[in-house]
């Protein structure tokens, strides 16, 4: 039923249910390429229901019967007409006489001038923007075997040509007209059909006396708009930001249910990534970087409104706390070595810890080496290595998983007594490393050995490690360093844990891969907390991507959602373009990649980042810095002033929204989303 109202919608012949008399409101007065001015009347806009600003209006060539074409306008702002001066002078006459000037919707009952001056004074400007123009065309299509010229209608986001202005006419879009406006699709493509979801519906503005009075036009998001796409939510606290996430996480989940595939083999074969019927390919995977907490557990203020809630049988919960229906996402970093490792250098990096040995420290590769046969010099001096490591975890407080021994080759010579080839306790491991360095510069066993050799028996990664062991940069020295005190912070040790089997480094990617919803929270970490492990996921899944991409494997979708995305990003002014999210907003797209990020600020967000996006949602923003940001994507100029307006209650999920598909912005009511439907 509703697939065929659909229908009978996007087979309403525009240029005749548009051209309707009770719709007219005006004509114009001045037309080029980017811009139109039109006069209109109080009475003309009383009979349209008013024109608030944004009103997508048509201006209909009436010159000559043969020429089909209509001018898509969108209302400014008010024009000044040629007679406004006059005008002025007579109604100032008026005020000073104490005369009546009422009537403002033309009526002669109501007003005590005479009619030319009635008339004259209802008259106004109204200053348009073009944005494109819809015209009919002739194709030839075959048909049951026989040639035959259909008649087409397509949209073109700028003028062919234009006329002289007294040659249009203009009206209000309303209903099925306006419902073909905002809902433009290529080709044969039904708005609203089975794998598009409903959004929201048109809205103006925050004042809606006659809007209330309308029924309202639905607008509809294809899927494909979003996925592997990147998509930016802007707006203040508590303006919606996090209700249109969900609905596009909805929107997601539902289409991803359709794909036909859900295994992945090794092809040299192109593989399209979506059906010709609009479904993905293969289920789409995704990932909600929750700060907040509000999609992985129910909270009061939105009544209930968890994205777990709706597909919890799809989702799989990540805290960094132990709690119950949640896996803790921590790493065993005695196990877990080169993570962890990573983990530790990364906090050292975003809380600016350095120093000469620091540095060294964190120049340690402790990757196994190619060459791993245990019998190697390359594997002995690696698992000394990986020793001095684990020494410098436990001497700094990491608890130890049960029965933990370390197991390296030392030499006859120096071992004194302890053997560490047999396993040792990290005790006498460590008791080992600090003995060896006080004696380095004396034992002639070191001289030996480097004359024997031709190189140290301690090579620079070892050295940098035992110098953070024992806190002395030489050995003997008598002034010691931090050392391994630099990695006694609750950050690091509340990333530490000594049961986890399998990283969720690893787990994560394998299950994205089967479409499922992954949900991170974040809520109860620092913010040092949220940037390593968002960094360490999203490059975990795009190496992942990276690697199946290489291996000719396809790629299912993914789809990152950031919320405080401020937090996460890297700066407007921030050079490194190596940054995992930069090089998700810039390669993201070969690998199936997309994202979804939300903030308060357009300012706060790279300008790589913003170059690349292609669908944007604006809710109120409150200061012109912002607004100037935003004047360069699109044509979000046309909003600036409406924008900084904000009425708290009446307005939340009130946007501008631009994707992927539409070739102008359209202002948006979105839908709230409701994890209980009978809510």
């Amino acid at each position: 039923m509703l697939e065929h109202h659909l229908k009978e919608i996007a087979n309403v012949d525009i240029f005749k249910k548009g051209r309707n008399n009770a719709l007219f409101v005006g004509r114009p007065f001045y037309l080029d390429y980017d811009k139109a001015q039109i006069l209109i009347s109080d009475a003309w806009k009383n009979e349209v229901k008013g024109i608030p600003q944004g009103t997508f209006l048509l201006a209909f060539y009436d010159g000559e019967e043969n020429v089909q074409e209509a001018v898509l306008l969108r209302a400014l702002t008010p024009s000044k007409l040629p007679t406004d001066n006059d005008v002025v002078s007579s109604m100032i006459e008026y005020y000073k006489d104490g005369s009546d000037i009422s009537g403002l919707a033309g009526s002669k009952d109501k007003s005590k001038l005479d009619d030319l001056t009635r008339y004259e004074f209802s008259f106004s400007g109204l200053e348009c923007r073009v944005l494109g123009s819809f015209y009919k065309i002739e194709e030839t299509v075959l048909e049951d075997g026989d040639q035959k010229t259909k008649e087409l209608v397509e949209f073109g986001a700028d003028l062919e040509n234009f006329y002289s202005a007294n040659n249009y006419s203009v009206y209000k879009a309303t209903d099925e007209v306006l419902h073909q406006i905002v809902n433009q699709r290529d080709g044969d493509v039904i708005a609203g059909n089975e794998n598009e979801f409903k959004i929201g519906h048109v809205r103006y503005s925050s004042s809606r006396r006659f809007q209330v009075k309308q029924r309202n036009v639905d607008v509809f998001i294809s899927p494909g708009d979003f996925i592997g796409k990147r998509t930016a939510l802007f707006g203040m606290t508590r303006t919606g930001k996090s209700n249109t996430v969900k609905k596009i996480i909805e929107a997601t989940a539902e289409i991803s249910k359709k794909a036909p595939s859900t295994s992945f083999i090794k092809t040299t074969e192109l593989i399209e990534p979506f059906t010709d019927s609009g479904a993905p390919e293969f289920p789409v995977g995704q990932i909600i970087f929750d700060v907040n907490g509000e999609y992985a557990n129910p909270n009061l203020q939105d009544k209930g409104t968890a994205i777990f809630e709706l597909y919890s049988s799809d989702v799989t919960r990540y805290s960094v706390l132990d709690k119950p229906g949640f896996k803790v996402m921590k790493v065993n970093f005695y196990k877990e070595i080169e993570n962890g490792f990573e983990l530790i250098k990364s906090y050292f990096d975003a809380n600016r810890v350095t120093g000469d040995y620091v540095n060294n420290f964190a120049a340690v590769d402790l990757s196994e080496p190619e060459d791993n046969s245990p019998f190697g010099s390359a594997m002995t001096r690696y698992d000394r290595v990986k020793a001095a490591y684990l020494c410098c975890l436990h001497k700094a407080g990491f608890p130890l998983p049960n029965s933990f021994n370390i197991k390296f080759k030392g030499n006859k010579e120096i071992n004194d007594g302890i053997d560490p080839s047999k396993g040792i306790t990290p005790q006498q491991a460590t008791s080992w490393f600090e003995r060896i360095w006080k004696i380095y510069k004396e034992d002639n066993f070191f001289s030996k050995y480097e004359k024997d050799k031709g190189h140290e028996w301690a090579d620079d990664d070892l050295k940098s490690l035992i110098i953070f062991l024992t806190g002395f940069k030489q050995p003997g020295e008598k002034n010691s360093v931090s050392g391994y005190k630099k990695l006694r912070v609750k950050e690091l040790h509340d990333l530490h844990t000594n049961v986890v089997d399998k990283s969720f480094e690893e787990e994560i990617p394998d299950l994205l891969r089967k479409g499922k919803i992954v949900i991170v929270d974040l809520s109860q970490g620092s913010p040092v907390v949220q940037k390593l492990f968002s960094e360490r996921i999203c490059k975990a899944i795009f190496n992942n991507s990276m690697a199946r991409f290489v291996e000719n494997t396809p790629n299912n979708f993914i789809q990152f959602y950031f919320e405080e995305a401020h937090n996460l990003f890297p700066k407007k002014d921030e050079k490194d373009l190596t940054d995992v999210y930069n090089r998700l907003a810039k390669e993201g797209a070969k690998l199936h990649l997309g994202m979804v990020y939300a903030t308060q600020e357009v300012s706060s967000i790279s300008s790589n980042i913003l170059k690349n996006t292609q669908n944007w949602f604006i809710a109120h923003l409150n200061n012109d810095d912002e607004m100037k940001e935003l004047k360069k994507y699109y044509d979000f100029s046309d909003f600036t002033s409406s924008l900084l307006k904000f009425s708290s209650g009446n307005d939340k999920g009130f946007v501008r929204m631009k994707t992927y598909t539409n070739p102008f912005v359209v202002p948006v009511q979105i839908d709230r989303f409701l994890a209980n439907k009978g809510m």
